[in-house]
């Protein structure tokens, strides 16, 4: 059985850091690809970063490039999401999620098949 455990979230003021991470269980995490996403009140789920499998490639959403970092620790079937420079409109549920293809390098939310529960971000102005 496939688990996605997300951590992390919480409420902190503009400006701020946060460290999300996502604990992975149940499949061969260092050969999947890994994303995070968010979706706000309203709005649609859209991709925040993605990682390949061995760390060295990643993607950014322009809304979060220089602010947020997307790493991986394949030892510990970890993948983290560190978020600086936090503002207002970071706010929204975080989830991690994993590739239906697991090697497939996308941003695509459909090609998600397996996700986490989620964890609250909210910034305050």
């Amino acid at each position: 059985q496939v688990q996605l455990v997300e951590s992390g979230g919480g409420l902190v003021q503009a400006g701020g850091s946060l460290r999300l991470s996502c604990a992975v269980s149940g499949l061969a995490f260092r050969i999947v690809t890994m994303g995070w996403f968010r979706q706000a009140p309203g709005k649609e789920r859209e991709v925040v970063a993605v990682i390949e499998w061995s760390g060295g490639t990643t993607y950014y959403a322009d809304s979060v490039k220089g602010r947020f970092t997307i790493s991986r620790d394949n030892a510990k079937n970890t993948v983290y999401l560190q978020m600086n420079s936090l503002k207002p409109e970071d706010t929204a549920v975080y989830y991690c999620a994993a590739p239906s293809k697991y090697l497939s390098f996308t941003s695509t939310p459909s090609e998600y098949i397996h996700w986490g529960q989620g964890t609250q971000v909210t910034v305050s102005s």
